[in-house]
Order: C-alpha cells, then structure tokens, then sequence
C-alpha cells in the first residue's frame, strides 16, 4: 500500500502522538470527523480517495462511512458533493438524513431541509429522532419561520421527542429567536435545574432581536433561581448592559465577577470592555483593557470600538498602530473601525495607508472592509474613489449599496445617486430604511418632487418600511430646495409628527436662501422656543438681519446670545499636506506662513474680480465701515486654507478643505470662481454638506 502524505494544518495536536497517521483506513470515520470539524477539505479528499481504492468492507459499514463523507463534504460547505453521494446511495439510515439536512440548516436552506424531511417520511418510510427534530427546529429559527416551528414542536410532543436536550435547547433559541419568551420559559421549566445553557440559548436569543426587555425579565428569573453563571452567561449579560447602555448594571455585574473570583478569558474581557465604552466611560474601558494579561485581535478590536463610538477617532487610529507593534494582525472588524475613524477624521491619508493594509492582508475582497472603504471615502472627499471601491467589489450586500448611495447623495451628486438605486433594485437587493434617506435626499438636490413623494408614498409601502423623522425631514428639505416654503411648512404642520430641531432649521435654512426673511424670522422664534440653545438658528436669524441692515435686530439676537450663554463656536477650517494637519481660523496670522498665505489670498481676489467677483459686505454680521467688511471678507479661514493647498499641492491635484460652520455666502462665490482662474478642483465640506467646485461651478448648486 503506498504511503499517503496527509496534510496537518488544522488538525488536533495529539493526533501525531497517536497511531491515527499509522493506517487510515483502520480509523476512516474518526479521520473524516476530525477532518470535517477541521473543515480540513484536502485531508477529508484524501482519506475519500484512500476509501475508493482499498474499500471492501460490508454493507452496514459502508452506510456509515459514506453519513460520515456526506457530513464531512456538508461541513466543508461542499454541498452539491454531499448531495450527491447522498442520492446514490442504495441504501440510506436516519443518519444519511440527519447529516445532509443539518447541511443544509448550517448553509441557511430551511427550505431545503423542510422538503428532505418530507422525503425522508414518504420516501424511505423512517420516522424523525431527536437529531432531525433539533436540526429542523433549529432551521426554523434561523429563518424565521415560526409557524412551521410550532409545527415542529407539535410532533416532538406527540412522539416524545421532547424530552430529549438536543430538542429541548434547539425548542428554547427557536422560541427566543422568535420573540415567544413564554414558549421558551415554558420549556425551560421542564429543563431539571433550569440548566445555565438553556438560560443562555434564551438570552442570546432575545439579544439578537433586541428583546431588551424581555432579556431583562429572564435575569430576573436566574437572579431569582440563584443559578450559578458560567463564562458564556458573563459575556451575554455584559452585552445585555451594553445594549442597554445601563453602567449600574454592568458595575454589580462586574463586581459580581470580581467577588466570585471568575477568571477574564478574552471573550469575557472584551464584553466587560464593550460594555464600559456602550455607557460612555470609554476610559474605564482602557483602564481594564490595559490590566488584561493577555490581548489579542478581539480585545484590540473592542477597545478600538470603544473610542470610536465615543467620538475618539484619533485615539482609536493610535491605537491601531499600537496593536500593529504588538505585532498582532489586524482582522476585517479591526480593519473596519479604523476605517470609521479615518472617516470621522476626514483622514485621507490615512484611509489610504489603512487600504493599502487591508490589500497586503488580503482583506480587501471582505464585504465588512469594503463597505468600510466606501464609507472612509465618501466622508473624506473622494466620492471617486469610493465609487472605485464599489466597482471591484466582488459581493456586495444592503450597506454597500446604502454607503454609496448616500454617499454620492451627500457629495450632492443626485442623478448618480438615483442611478444607483435603479441598479440597486436591478441586483434584487431589497432597499431599507436608510436607503431610502439616501434616495429621497438625492431627490432633494435634484428638486424632483414629484419622484420624492412616489418614493415617500408609494415605493417605500410596497417593500414595508414605515417611514420615520429622517424620510420625512427629507420631504421638508426636498419642497424647501424647490421653493416651496408654504407647502413645506404645511406639511410639517399637518403631519403629527415629533419634528425635531434639524427640520426646522431645514426650512429655516431655505427661508434664508430664497431671502424669505418674514417667514424665516417667524420660524426662527419658533426655533428658539423649541431649544434656546441651538447656535445655528441664532446665527441664521442674525444673517437675515444683517442681510436687510436690521443692525438693531443683530444686535437684539447678540444680546440673547449672551444671556443664555449661548457661543458661537469660532470658524475654523483645515487641510492635510503631507500628513500634516494645517489649521486656519479667520485672520489668522499664526501659521508661519501667513505672509505668503495672504499675498496668494490679495492675488486670488483680484484674478477673479474680472470674472464678476464682488465682496458680499451685506453678509457681514457687524455694524462697521464698507473697508473693515472687506477686510473681514477677505481673510476668512477657508479662503486661508485654500490659498495654502494652492502653494503647497501640485497642479492639478484636487484641494480637500474642511470647516466646522457652515460657508458663507462670500467665500463660497470666491472659491467657485478661484476653482476656474486655478484650474483646480477643490473639495470644501462644511457643516451641512460637500461642496464640489470645478471649472466656476459647485455641486451644491449654490444651495446649501
């Protein structure tokens, strides 16, 4: 018999201490169950091979071995291979069934195991043991389908099979899954000494559909059984405190843990760690993650999380550079967070370094990172690139198609953004909620209304999705832009809906734009009502004030500024050279450079006088002399930074800018007129969107 070269990766260590190399075919069913738990495909092939050439053994023992190819080609997400053998078999056991339907289950086909029980019944005329019974319910609950897991339960009642654990516990996460919490209390209380696994099942269950509530009652009940929680209880109730974002909770829990001397593997560790970044104390979260003996991806990748959901986007960054120290490989959620934050810090450069990282690990292909990239591009500026993304991407699911619709929405490229959707809809991919802010968005910039309330009205009821505050602030912003300003307020008015301040000041916004001032100051009061401390409704009123020289009115709203206590927060814009941050705010004359920063300012101003430009001095919110106003214009902080990208950025290379307020009138005029003397591109996002200037134009459409 010639001596077989058996690959090992993947495989238990104590097999080459032991006698199983010795002689395969002595052992062949243990080999391929170590090879189908290894999803070791090329070991399981070459026993399967070694079976075909020296196989003579007795028919019974030949069922078996065949189960146990059909289970190891089922593991291995080999299917079709399994299925195969399967119908070829002259003669098949319980078995056979059990372990070509639990591939099925474990491959997302509940459909397929429905139609192979009915088979199994009518066909070969063997009744379901415990093991169909668990693998059927268990499909039940992956998809859903909970009519025919009643069905299921019905028959494991009537046969008795109910009684077994592996029923029972597939019964219980069916029930949870499903959100009948009192079906699976119900089965519980059969279980002797309320078994902490049930318990568990249950609470994952509920967990994963966001039965908070419910969750919270099922704690109860453990509290009040007093039954001992084992490692996989810890980490379902800290990621119940998480998602309820209760510290309280999470403190005793903690304490709990601390008291009863439970040891921190790395799955406990990183729950503790999400639990204290969910509520906020994303410090406390360091201090425990810094005590950890041991760290790996999973632990890095949860405190990283832990940062970014709290704002923190450049200490999340550092902290990748940390692991990558440690030298610890980053996986594709790590990669993903990075990302994020890159995108929180409208970080180009890095974005691109952490994209260069995911093509050298080989996670560039992986939907999560993708999704990611597009996303790390869209908010940093570069829609193109996003857009380049999206084209290679080899899958794709419903948040690629929402990243790149919205972001193309944002970037204030409607029809690009509708093309999308069309193609979108094309794949049969289902839209959602968020697809349809994106789509009614682009709506907006478009002016389209009546598309928008076909949208609103009628496409979103045909695929089920209620609309919410988002779609119908979309609606506002989508009759606004069209000048609509009657028919916007009238919608907001006649629809009970719990408008919020971001509505309002939409129709504010287009109050100033289409320099309805009577209307806007009447929204505006209204406004300040509603929250006395939203800087930018302050600000637009006083614009319209100074935009007719109401100076007393300027004045009024400075003074109650002052008496709330309410600040302006100072203008501030920068760009990024070289991985440098450059900071400019409005007459600034920090930068080294500011002497040749102001020269190429002067010289811009007058290279676009000739093509039309005139300071806009009525925009300037104080009572001062026409050659002060000027001189406020001229050196306001985005004029700055754009003035540096032109002297330090080679031609032709787009200039990214980004500010913290919204544009002014005036700049926004001199950087669309910069962008055409220049030949430059130059990409500012401000407060409420992307503005993409080129060749004398902007994306916005000069509204904004």
């Amino acid at each position: 018999m010639p001596t077989l070269k058996l690959p090992t990766s993947g495989l238990p260590p104590f097999l080459f201490k032991s006698n199983y190399f010795a002689s395969p075919t002595q052992n062949p069913i243990k080999l391929l169950k170590l090879a189908a738990d290894a999803k070791n495909l090329k070991f399981g092939r070459i026993i399967h091979a070694h079976l075909i050439i020296t196989n003579h053994t007795p028919g019974d023992c030949r069922v078996n071995q065949i189960n146990s190819l059909i289970n190891f080609y089922a593991k291995c997400d080999e299917l079709l291979v399994a299925r195969q053998m399967f119908d070829r078999m002259p003669k098949r056991n319980v078995v056979s069934w059990s372990a070509l339907m639990a591939g099925y289950m474990q491959n997302g086909s509940s459909l397929e195991v429905f139609r192979l029980l009915k088979k199994m019944v009518v066909e070969d005329d063997i009744c379901p043991n415990e093991y169909v019974i668990a693998t059927i319910v268990s499909s039940c609950c992956g998809s859903q389908m909970y009519v025919e897991g009643k069905q299921c339960h019905g028959y494991a009642l009537k046969s008795g099979l109910e009684l077994h654990q592996y029923v029972k516990n597939a019964l219980i996460q069916m029930y949870s899954k499903c959100s009948d919490v009192r079906a699976a209390m119900q089965i519980l209380d059969t279980v002797p000494g309320y078994d902490i696994f049930c318990y568990n099942l249950v609470l994952n269950g509920l967990l994963e559909h966001s039965h908070l509530r419910e969750a919270i009652e099922v704690l109860n009940l453990m509290i009040g059984e007093e039954i001992e929680w084992n490692n996989a209880t810890y980490v379902t109730i800290f990621r119940l405190c998480a998602s309820l974002k209760d510290l309280e909770l999470g403190k005793q829990v903690h304490a709990q843990m601390l008291r009863n001397d439970i040891d921190y593997d790395v799955y406990i560790g990183s729950s503790i760690i999400d639990m204290y970044g969910k509520c906020g104390k994303v410090l406390s979260g360091r201090t425990f993650f810094d005590r950890l003996q041991s760290q790996n991806v999973v632990s890095w990748t949860t405190i990283m999380a832990a940062y970014f959901q709290n704002g923190f986007f450049e200490e999340a960054l550092n902290l990748f550079s940390k692991m990558e120290i440690d030298c610890i490989p980053p996986n594709e959620y790590t990669l993903a967070v990075s990302l994020n934050s890159a995108a929180g810090l409208s970080a180009l450069s890095h974005g691109d370094q952490l994209h260069a990282r995911a093509e050298k690990s080989g996670l560039k292909g992986n939907v999560i990172v993708g999704n990611a990239l597009i996303i790390m591009y869209s908010k940093s500026g570069d829609i193109l690139a996003a857009q380049h993304v999206f084209s290679n991407m080899i899958c794709c699911d419903s948040i690629t198609w929402n990243a790149i619709i919205t972001g193309h929405s944002h970037h204030g490229l409607g029809k690009e953004a509708l093309s999308m959707f069309q193609d979108m809809l094309a794949t049969g991919e289902c839209p959602n909620y968020v697809t349809f802010i994106g789509v009614l968005s682009a709506c907006a910039h478009l002016s389209l209304v009546h598309e928008g309330f076909y949208y609103f009205n009628h496409l979103m009821k045909q695929f089920g999705i209620v609309p919410g505050l988002e779609h119908y602030t979309c609606i506002i912003g989508l009759l606004s832009r069209s000048g609509q300003l009657d028919e916007a307020e009238n919608f907001m008015r006649s629809n009970p809906i719990n408008w919020d301040v971001v509505a309002w000041r939409t129709l504010l916004t287009a109050c100033y734009v289409h320099r309805n001032y009577d209307k806007g100051k009447q929204i505006a009061e209204y406004l300040l009502q509603m929250d006395p401390e939203d800087v930018g409704s302050y600000i637009l009123l006083s614009n319209m004030h100074a935009r007719v020289r109401r100076w007393d009115g300027v004045v009024k709203i400075r003074k109650l500024m002052r008496e709330r206590n309410v600040k302006k927060e100072p203008g501030v814009s920068w760009l990024e050279i070289r991985n440098i941050a450059h900071v400019f705010t409005s007459e600034d004359n920090k930068h080294p450079e500011s002497s040749q920063i102001y020269e190429k300012v002067r010289d811009l101003l007058s290279r676009i006088q000739p093509l039309g430009y005139v300071p806009d001095i009525a925009g300037v919110l104080h009572d001062i002399d026409d050659e002060q106003k000027l001189d406020n214009l001229s050196y306001h902080s985005e004029k700055l930074a754009v003035a540096y990208g032109l002297m330090k950025t080679p031609l032709g290379a787009p200039i990214r800018v980004i500010k913290n307020l919204r544009m002014c009138d005036d700049c926004h005029t001199a950087v669309k007129l910069i962008s055409k003397v220049a030949n430059r591109v130059i990409i500012v996002r401000d407060a409420n969107r992307f503005h993409h200037f080129e060749d004398g134009c902007c994306s916005c459409g000069d509204y904004w």
